[in-house]
């Protein structure tokens, strides 16, 4: 019987997946085996924790030099599998509308935090620095409001601490103004099933 909630359809196509390390982000290109409108079964040659939130570009191009759209998603299976004579990692992910969905379920009611239908799916590489530290941390941002930010970190941050957010080009600036943006911690939760943490922050007016 067919369980599955959204047919499977054989596909061979190049896929960039990013996901951010302890020591910075990470990028690796895949090939897809079959895709659906729910994730994709991939072709890869690194090992992925099951749990971990990546961000997927599909179908990749490394011939265009501009930013191509990235979707965010979680690994269901990692698993060796040899194709064609070759040993491969095979990969099941699962694309998320948000971690908003399965995280910080009361930010809305947060006095801090913009209303619910505010905040909107925004996922981009941006760089994170704690106050008079200067060694600035890649990361990837999942929501973003006019007035707050939500990203995936590897770092200790603790809420009220102060922060400075850069963002890659001017195109991609939900805040107005260029450069570092101050903000403010908020909120940090766990991603269940990963080692990494999703902070919350709030821009702070200058």
């Amino acid at each position: 019987m067919q369980r599955r909630q959204h047919t499977r359809v054989r596909l061979r196509l190049p896929v960039r997946l990013r996901w951010v390390a302890p020591l910075g982000q990470k990028t690796e290109q895949c090939e897809t085996r079959n895709a659906s409108r729910g994730g994709l079964l991939l072709a890869c040659h690194e090992q992925h924790p099951i749990g971990l939130p990546l961000w997927v570009t599909f179908p990749f191009d490394p011939a265009i030099p501009d930013a191509q759209p990235e979707l965010l998603a979680r690994v269901l299976r990692c698993e060796d599998h040899r194709e064609d004579g070759h040993q491969v990692v095979e990969i099941a992910v699962h694309f998320e509308s948000s971690l908003h969905g399965s995280i910080g379920k009361n930010i809305a009611k947060q006095p801090w935090a913009a209303p619910e239908e505010c905040w909107r799916s925004l996922a981009i590489p941006i760089q994170v620095r704690q106050q008079n530290i200067p060694w600035f941390e890649e990361a990837m941002s999942t929501d973003v409001s006019l007035e707050g930010l939500r990203f995936i970190s590897h770092r200790e941050y603790s809420t009220g601490e102060a922060l400075l957010v850069t963002f890659p080009s001017r195109d991609s600036v939900p805040w107005d103004g260029g450069g570092e943006h101050a903000a403010r911690v908020v909120q940090v939760e766990r991603i269940p099933g990963s080692s990494s943490l999703s902070v919350t922050a709030r821009k702070v007016s200058t």
